[in-house]
C-alpha cells in the first residue's frame, strides 16, 4: 500500500505571523503528515491553510481552531494560450 501523502486541505486558526512549526505543533503532527512544499498560507484574519494527509485531516476534524477537509482541485489552463489583444 502506498503512504499516505498530504492531499486534503485544512484550514487552522494561528496567530498572525505563524510558522509551519506552529501549525505542527497546534495540531500535534509531524512534517512527514503535511506537504511542506505548500506551506502555510496565510487567508487572512489568523486563518492558515496547509495540505496535509488525509488521516491527519480526519483526526483533526471538529478540533478547536482547525477546519476541514475542503476540496483541492488540481489548477489546470482551459484550453490552448490564447495571444493577448496587445500581442497580435
Amino acid at each position: 500500500m502506498a503512504p499516505d501523502k498530504p492531499t486534503s486541505l485544512i484550514t487552522v486558526t494561528l496567530p498572525s505571523g505563524a510558522t509551519l512549526e506552529d501549525a505542527l505543533r497546534q495540531l500535534g503532527i509531524g512534517r512527514d503528515a503535511v506537504d511542506t512544499d505548500y506551506g502555510l498560507v496565510d487567508l487572512h484574519n489568523g486563518t492558515y491553510a496547509l495540505l496535509v494527509t488525509e488521516a491527519v485531516a480526519e483526526r483533526v476534524h471538529g478540533t478547536p481552531g482547525a477546519q476541514g477537509p475542503y476540496a483541492n482541485p488540481k489548477i489546470e489552463p482551459f484550453g490552448p494560450p490564447q495571444p493577448r489583444p496587445d500581442e497580435d
